[in-house]
């Protein structure tokens, strides 16, 4: 099976590899599809009892490999993960034209805070937006189907994101940890990385380990600053200055705020000292 953490730095290598696993005479051209709700999981099998390697998030595209008794064999187009997701989350790719930039918003059944709401939705979610409307001072951004949001909580996808990972993750204090989560309803701890530094214009890949092997440089623990990465054995954290970071931590059960002294203390017995320090993103 294709490697599910084949990122999206390289999509032309995924395809190679995926077609020199597969019989060639079994190959085919993958479908384009995308992601019809909220949040939807991803796993190693086509079985809802087991564990999910990761989220995806409504509007995002997937490379479509087989359907079969309901499920669907995916690769995400954004970070390269491939793996199972129920049949029903996908429908035909449509071209977004903003994404949530607040951790949770919804999507109200009209033009008022007051009509009944449909969905929640995550930040990193989304849409193709077609009209827009004002209610008692509120300004509303309206899908195709009649259901608003908020339009302060939307971006247009064509204006450029802001470019501070940092407090993009900061948003999300408090937030549960969940395994394998990427998203504003419960997050670990790369995938707060992931989702905080894409919303911020930075790509990134999903899991710690290629996270650690992949972005930016290494650099010194002495050097840490903003916005620098700090690696243990299977998690990853946020500096937010030189000694405090943000990171999503099964301790708290959330996403906390954490020195960085503190937390090798606390960590130290069961995963070590840090692995390793990195600096994602260039300085300008």
């Amino acid at each position: 099976m294709l490697d599910r953490r084949l990122n999206a730095f390289r999509p032309d290598l995924a395809d190679i590899a995926l077609q020199s696993k597969v019989e060639a005479g079994r190959f085919v051209t993958p479908e384009a599809a995308m992601v019809i709700q909220p949040v939807v999981a991803l796993r190693p099998k086509p079985d809802q009892s087991v564990g999910i390697d990761t989220e995806l998030l409504l509007g995002e595209e997937v490379r479509v490999f087989e359907r079969s008794n309901g499920w669907a064999w995916v690769q995400a187009v954004d970070d390269g993960y491939v793996g199972y997701l129920p049949e029903e989350a996908l429908g035909p790719l449509a071209r977004p034209t903003h994404v949530v930039t607040v951790p949770r918003t919804f999507v109200y059944s009209g033009a008022d805070l007051r009509f009944p709401t449909r969905m929640p939705l995550s930040m990193g979610s989304r849409l193709t937006i077609l009209d827009e409307a004002e209610t008692r001072g509120t300004r509303y951004l309206l899908l195709a189907d009649g259901g608003a949001l908020i339009a302060r909580h939307l971006r247009p996808v064509s204006e450029p994101p802001a470019p501070d990972y940092v407090s993009v993750a900061a948003l999300f204090l408090e937030t549960p940890y969940l395994w394998g989560g990427k998203s504003g309803f419960g997050v670990d701890c790369s995938g707060l990385v992931q989702l905080a530094m894409c919303l911020a214009g930075h790509p990134a890949p999903r899991d710690s380990d290629m996270q650690a092997n992949g972005l930016g440089k290494s650099i010194e623990r002495q050097d840490l600053q903003r916005g620098d990465l700090v690696f243990w054995k299977g998690h990853v954290a946020i500096m937010e200055d030189e000694t405090t970071m943000i990171h999503a931590n099964g301790n708290t059960m959330s996403v906390a705020r954490e020195t960085l002294e503190a937390a090798i203390d606390r960590i130290g017995w069961l995963y070590g000292t840090p692995t390793g320090y990195r600096r994602p993103v260039a300085e300008s």
